[in-house]
Parts: C-alpha cells; sequence; structure tokens
C-alpha cells in the first residue's frame, strides 16, 4: 500500500512523529557503541527519520540519512541535525568515512535489508561499529506490531536478534547481541582487515 520502504507513510505522519513514539533508549545505544574499535566521532543515523534516535545521543558528529523527506525536514527543523536524503542501499558516502553507524527502529522498514548491511559495511572504518535497535517478532508484543504495520499496508520484514546477527557476520560485522525483548539491540564491529 505505501511502497517499498513505506516512505509515503512517514511523509504523511512526519509533524505527528515525534508526539507519538517514545524516546529512543541512549542506554541502549552506549551499550552496542561500546564495541567498537576506535573513537566514534562520525556518526550515520541511517533512516534516522525525525532524529529522534540521534537526540537520544552526545558526543559525535551525527548526520541523519533518510528517504522521507517529511522526517528529514523535522530532523533539520525540530532538532537542528544535520540530514541527507538517501537510500540505505546507496548511502551517499565514501568507503570508511564514518565511526558508527546505527538504525533505529527502522531496519525492518528497509526494502533491501542485505544491501543496507553491505553499505553500512562499506562506509564504515576498521573497527567501527553499526548498531541496530529494532523489534522482535517472535515477541508477543512483536507479534502484536508485525500484524499491526501489516494491516495499514507496511511491507515491514522484522527480524529476531540472532537471525539479524546471522545476517551481520554475512557481511564482515563481527556481531553481538546486546539486550533482547520486544525492543532489543544486535551491534557489529567492522572487522579491520589488515590485523
Amino acid at each position: 500500500m505505501y511502497g517499498l520502504g513505506d516512505v509515503r507513510f512517514f511523509d504523511r505522519i512526519a509533524p505527528l512523529y515525534d508526539l507519538v513514539m517514545p524516546p529512543a533508549s541512549g542506554a541502549a545505544l552506549a551499550a552496542g557503541f561500546d564495541r567498537a574499535e576506535r573513537p566514534i566521532d562520525r556518526l550515520l543515523d541511517v533512516g534516522g527519520g525525525s532524529g529522534r534516535a540521534s537526540a537520544a545521543l552526545t558526543g559525535p558528529d551525527i548526520t541523519v540519512v533518510d528517504a522521507s523527506s517529511g522526517m528529514l525536514r523535522r530532523a533539520r527543523t525540530a532538532r537542528g541535525l544535520s540530514a541527507v536524503a538517501g537510500d540505505a542501499g546507496r548511502l551517499p558516502f565514501r568507503d570508511g568515512s564514518v565511526d558508527a553507524a546505527m538504525v533505529v527502529d527502522a531496519f525492518h522498514h528497509l526494502p533491501d535489508r542485505e544491501a543496507a548491511l553491505g553499505e553500512i559495511v562499506r562506509v564504515l572504518a576498521p573497527g567501527g561499529v553499526l548498531v541496530v535497535r529494532d523489534f522482535d517478532p517472535a515477541h508477543p508484543l512483536g507479534r502484536l506490531l508485525v500484524a499491526g504495520e501489516h494491516a495499514i499496508g507496511m511491507r515491514s520484514r522484522f527480524s529476531t536478534p540472532d537471525a539479524l546477527a546471522t545476517d551481520m557476520a554475512a557481511v564482515g560485522l563481527d556481531p553481538a547481541v546486546v539486550d533482547r525483548g520486544f525492543g532489543y539491540t544486535v551491534s557489529g564491529v567492522r572487522v579491520d582487515e589488515e590485523a
């Protein structure tokens, strides 16, 4: 109904999104970033929408990347964040140019998750880390969320934390499940190929 990535849905709800979504868990994200093997000076918030997750962090230079112009407008105007229109499967950044990336509450919306993981690995510097925070479809609340998103026409595809860790390993990340529950966190470190 909404199309790949549910972009039209997010364009429509952008003005209300921050009013209905709870704040992102800075502690859960920090636990994932702690696995980085390099200082985190430059961070990409992939599928970051309005910058809700970026607002939970302090320190690094953060750029929000999203396909929804309405959500990016919120990131710029409501939060003063750097925001770039882009597709997670074709990130507009140089190889090895960022220290960390995160995908918060959005991985299940990405139309080509394998391409997105590959692109994130490409832009991560060796020792950099990807942190994904998403919803477990095997959890009772996760099953409700899956049903709800599909009922309103979204094409969401959810992964369990273990399945996501397996996908991260397949693209050259060293994954770890940081926490589990309705919302879970998986962190993957880009292994230094020269080590």
